[in-house]
């Protein structure tokens, strides 16, 4: 029987490495290295100002200070806008600047208030933004401000965990002063001292942001307001978007300002907004906001009279061929403007269901009497011009209606005073305005209704043409009055000088037909 053999492999002991360091050298090394680590960490957590990576929109607002006082940034929610007014206030407070500012700067320690709402979000928002976590020690120094910078604290009286001023180390070496003001504690507050920058976090009453500019104008120095237009077309923000002034700027900002396809302006990272985070933050708000939160527009009381993008309306102005017919609306009034529209017509389309009108030249004075506006309107290409009811009326004297005097005085009014066209089978018309207003909305839509780009008064009341309560709220409201007169008095329109058009004008009231 042969024999079996079985083979083994013998297996060798593994060579073991000598180590080149002692235990206690190792010990050494890691502990630098922790220590490296957060020496690191700390400096990223109590330098966050050193960290600030500004998106294009950002850097545009900062670049705004260079030569202007009163600046806006008007923004969507969740973009950074509190995070640019917490920088920029920090980097005046400071002295210190980016190699990338352009903005203003200032070269001694300054006088700097914050203002918010109440000191409640104040503390919550501005003061986490530029000092750290409110009410936790370890966290000062974890905003905008370096730790070491901030040399004192004074806390607010009668609100937890509130300071109501800081002093800051300046980078000459004196020391800057912050102070954290809210509207709620009323303007008498804001009286007083001279300041050389204002940060204004959310939107504040009318005469906070006057006491606001009024402190910083012997210093020359700055209003900076970051804010989403919650309260709709409010006085401040319409006279940042229809009045600009030499010195003030507007930066409108989205959330496509702040999404991953937009790079920011130092190390060219993408954007921390996405299309799923925006579709999830859209769902959280009502139809009537979205406009508002995601763009930073401002949406107006409860809602415009013509929700319609501008863009559809809006034309670069160009010469209307003589032959195409006009008619002008004039809307009466002495503390409200006087105001007068005038349109003309596609005559290729007029009189059908494609009428198309364009908004061509726009009239408008208060507290300016009868033969100054006549003066002004003959010099103007009007057509007819449609009129309301109390032009009839008569003064306490018992003088002419001014509809009247301005016959006397020239002015082509017609024979009658406005109604909208009579309903099918009706001899007259009504003086609705919901039926215009409707009418008007519908052109819009349909992309009928053409406005130049030129009529800077015309525009400022279009945007702010709102209703409340379902009601439109009569408030600078002439120039759209007077061209609902025009849209609505078409069929009374002529040409300037084409011999060819001849309509006859009809007034079944008068018997003429």
């Amino acid at each position: 029987m042969p024999s079996t053999h079985t083979s083994t492999t013998a297996r060798r002991p593994s060579a073991t490495v000598p180590s080149t360091t002692d235990p206690a050298t190792e010990r050494r090394d890691l502990k630098r290295k922790i220590e490296l680590i957060t020496k690191i960490r700390d400096h990223e957590t109590f330098n966050a100002i050193e960290y600030y990576d500004p998106y294009p929109y950002q850097k545009r607002f900062h670049d705004t200070g260079a030569n202007c006082h009163q600046r806006l940034l008007m923004a969507g929610n969740r973009i950074g806008k509190s995070h640019s007014g917490s920088f920029e206030t920090a980097c005046h407070l400071l002295g210190k600047y980016p190699t990338w500012w352009e903005g203003k700067r200032f070269r001694k320690p300054i006088v700097a208030w914050v203002g918010g709402v109440s000191n409640e979000t104040v503390r919550d928002i501005c003061q986490f933004a530029l000092l750290g976590t409110p009410g936790n020690p370890m966290e000062l120094g974890t905003g905008m401000i370096p730790r070491h910078a901030i040399t004192k604290t004074e806390r607010k009286p009668g609100v937890p965990n509130a300071i109501s001023v800081t002093q800051v180390k300046h980078i000459s070496g004196g020391t800057s002063y912050l102070y954290f003001l809210a509207y709620l504690m009323g303007p008498e507050r804001w009286y007083g001292r001279s300041v050389d920058f204002v940060w204004l976090d959310e939107e504040p009453p009318r005469e906070i942001y006057s006491q606001a500019v009024t402190r910083t104008l012997d210093k020359r120095g700055c209003v900076a307001m970051t804010f989403t237009p919650e309260h709709g077309m409010t006085q401040t923000v319409a006279s940042f978007i229809n009045r600009l002034q030499p010195g003030q700027s507007l930066t409108n900002a989205g959330w496509d300002d702040a999404t991953d396809k937009v790079k920011t302006v130092v190390n060219q990272k993408p954007g921390h907004l996405n299309e799923a985070m925006m579709e999830q933050i859209m769902s959280a708000y009502s139809p009537h906001e979205r406009e508002m939160r995601r763009n930073g527009r401002p949406s107006i009381g409860s809602g415009l009279v013509f929700p319609v993008a501008e863009e559809k309306l809006m034309i670069d102005p160009f010469p209307i061929p003589d032959d195409w017919p006009r008619i002008s609306g004039l809307d009466l009034g002495w503390d409200h403007k006087t105001a007068l529209v005038t349109i003309a017509i596609d005559p290729e389309t007029y009189d059908t269901d494609e009428e198309t009108i364009y908004v061509v030249d726009c009239y408008g004075q208060t507290k300016t009497p009868p033969h100054v506006h006549a003066e002004s309107i003959k010099t103007r290409n009007t057509g007819p011009i449609a009129w309301p009811h109390d032009g009839h009326r008569r003064d306490s004297m018992g003088n002419p209606g001014l509809a009247d005097q301005y016959r006397n005085l020239g002015l082509n009014l017609l024979p009658m005073h406005f109604t909208n066209p009579p309903a099918l089978g009706e001899k007259k018309g009504g003086n609705s305005i919901e039926v215009g207003i409707q009418k008007m909305v519908t052109m819009m839509e349909q992309e009928r209704f053409k406005v130049f780009n030129t009529l800077t008064d015309w525009w400022e009341e279009w945007r702010q043409y709102h209703r409340k309560d379902s009601k439109i709220v009569p408030l600078n409201d002439d120039a759209m009055s007077a061209t609902r007169y025009c849209v609505m008095s078409t069929r009374f329109a002529q040409a300037t000088d084409d011999p060819s058009w001849s309509r006859k004008l009809e007034y079944p009231e008068l018997g003429l037909v």
